[in-house]
C-alpha cells in the first residue's frame, strides 16, 4: 500500500483553497436516494469515501455521472437494488446512511452492519430503534439490517445519546413519513445542518435546523424538479492545515472555507499563540516564526472542540511550550496515534481517556503507522517538523478524508512525496 515520506524541518508557508465537507457529502449523496428528479451536487471533495459511495448507489442501479469539477449528477430512476453489501459497507461506515432513505422512499432496504475507523464503539442501535418507533419491521440476519414498512409514520424521538449519522438517518427517513417528527436531543453539527438544508432545497418540511430539537413534516416525495447544491467546506480539513502550519511556526492562508464552523478550534490556535485573521470565507493563520504553547482541549460535540481534531492538537502539543491535556469524551478509543508519536519521540502519558502531552525540543523521524483516517493526519503533521525522514505508512486511512494532501501540503512548501505500494 501507498507510504508517504515527509522530511521535516520546513516552515509552511502560502495559501490553499479548502476541498467540500466530507462529512457533508456522505450522507447527501446517500439522501439523493429520496429525489425523483436528478439532482447535482457540487464541491464534492475527491476522497476514496465517495468513491466508495458512489460505487455502494451504483450498485443499486443508480445512474452517476461526474464532470472534471467532480459535480456529481445523480439520477435514481433506475435503482434496482435495496442492498448494501458487506464488502463496500465493512469500509465506510457512513454506508449505514443509506437505510434511512432506502427505506421510506421503498419501503425495504438491506444493509450490511458498518465498518470504518477503528476508534471505538459507534453502535447503530439508535438508528434502529428510531426506525422501530416510526413503524419500521427490522430483523438483523446473518451480519445484515433487513427493514421494511409500508410507509413510516411520524412520532417523537428522543435520541438516548447525541449522534450525528443517526440525526441523519432519523432525518432522511422522517422527510417522507406520514405526519409530524419532532426529533429532541438532535446532533448540531454543520454537515447536519447542510444535510437538512439539502432536504428542504429538495422539497423537505424541516425548521429548527441547527438546534437540537428538529420538527420534520412528512411529504409525500422529494424531487420533483432537478435541483443543484453546494457542499459545504470541510472544517476539519481546515483545522488540519491550521495546525500543520502552527506547528512549523509558520504561515498559511486558506480560502474557500468558513471561519464560522471554527470557533473552538481558532480559539484554542489563537491561545496556542497563532495570530489569526478571517473574512467572510477565508482563515489566515501566522506564527511569525514562534513554536506553538501548549493547549489544554476537551471533545465534546459540535458546537464544542470536535474530536475530530484530538488528534492534530496532540501532535502539535508534542512540541510545543509546557504541557496540555487532551482529554476525549466522545470516542473511548482514540489514543492510537500516542503510541506512533512516542516512536518519533513524542512525551504523552495516557491515564484513561486523558493524554498528558509534555512539549519536547524535537521530534525524530521514523517509521509510523496510520490506525485511523485523523491519527494518519497528526503523524504527517508531526513529520512536518521531526529531524530527518518520517515514513507513514497505511495511509490508505488518510485518503479517506483528505482531498490530495501531500499536493496540498507540497504547495505550502513541505518536502512529501507519495511512494505507490
Amino acid at each position: 500500500m501507498d507510504k508517504l515520506i515527509i522530511t521535516g524541518g520546513t516552515r509552511l508557508d502560502g495559501e490553499l483553497r479548502i476541498s467540500g465537507a466530507k462529512n457533508a457529502a456522505l450522507p447527501i449523496l446517500a439522501a439523493t436516494l429520496l429525489s425523483h428528479a436528478p439532482v447535482s451536487i457540487g464541491n464534492v471533495p475527491h476522497l476514496h469515501d465517495i468513491t466508495t459511495t458512489m460505487e455502494l448507489l451504483g450498485r443499486m442501479g443508480v445512474g452517476l455521472t461526474v464532470d472534471e469539477k467532480m459535480n456529481i449528477q445523480v439520477d435514481t430512476s433506475t435503482i434496482n437494488s435495496f442492498v448494501a453489501p458487506y464488502e463496500l459497507v465493512r469500509t465506510m461506515r457512513a454506508s449505514i446512511l443509506v437505510l434511512g432513505p432506502l427505506l421510506a422512499r421503498f419501503g425495504e432496504a438491506h444493509v450490511s452492519l458498518p465498518g470504518g475507523c477503528a476508534i471505538g464503539s459507534r453502535p447503530v442501535d439508535i438508528h434502529l430503534s428510531g426506525l422501530a418507533q416510526m413503524g419500521a419491521e427490522i430483523t438483523l440476519d446473518g451480519g445484515f439490517i433487513h427493514a421494511k414498512v409500508k410507509r413510516l409514520k411520524g412520532c417523537r424521538l428522543m435520541l438516548e445519546q447525541i449522534t450525528v449519522t443517526g440525526t441523519e438517518n432519523l432525518l432522511m427517513a422522517a422527510v417522507l413519513a406520514e405526519g409530524t417528527t419532532i426529533m429532541e436531543n438532535a446532533a448540531k453539527e454543520p454537515e447536519v445542518t447542510d444535510l437538512a438544508h439539502f432536504l428542504n432545497k429538495m422539497g423537505a418540511k424541516i425548521t429548527g435546523i441547527g438546534t437540537d430539537v428538529l420538527t420534520i413534516e412528512g411529504v409525500e416525495k422529494l424531487g420533483e424538479t432537478t435541483v443543484h447544491y453546494d457542499i459545504l467546506p470541510d472544517r476539519i480539513e481546515t483545522g488540519t492545515y491550521l495546525c500543520a502550519a502552527a506547528i512549523t511556526g509558520g504561515r498559511v492562508k486558506l480560502k474557500d472555507t468558513r471561519p464560522d464552523l471554527l470557533d473552538a478550534v481558532l480559539a484554542k490556535l489563537v491561545e496556542a499563540g497563532a495570530e489569526i485573521t478571517t473574512g467572510d470565507d477565508w482563515i489566515e493563520l501566522d506564527m511569525h516564526g514562534k513554536s506553538p504553547k501548549a493547549v489544554s482541549v476537551r471533545t465534546l460535540p459540535y458546537p464544542a472542540f470536535p474530536t475530530d481534531m484530538q488528534a492534530q492538537f496532540c501532535a502539535m502539543n508534542a512540541i510545543a511550550e509546557g504541557v496540555g491535556i487532551v482529554t476525549e469524551t466522545v470516542f473511548e478509543n482514540r489514543f492510537m496515534h500516542v503510541n506512533e508519536l512516542q516512536r518519533m519521540g513524542a512525551d504523552i502519558r495516557l491515564e484513561s481517556n486523558t493524554a498528558i502531552c509534555t512539549g519536547v525540543k524535537k521530534l525524530t523521524g521514523a517509521p509510523v503507522m496510520a490506525t485511523d483516517l485523523r491519527a494518519s493526519a497528526s503523524l504527517v503533521i508531526a513529520a512536518l517538523v521531526a529531524e530527518g525522514d518520517t515514513v507513514v505508512d497505511r495511509i490508505y486511512h488518510i485518503d479517506r478524508g483528505y482531498d490530495h494532501i501531500e499536493e496540498k501540503l507540497a504547495q505550502l512548501g513541505a518536502t512529501i512525496r507519495r511512494v505507490p505500494k
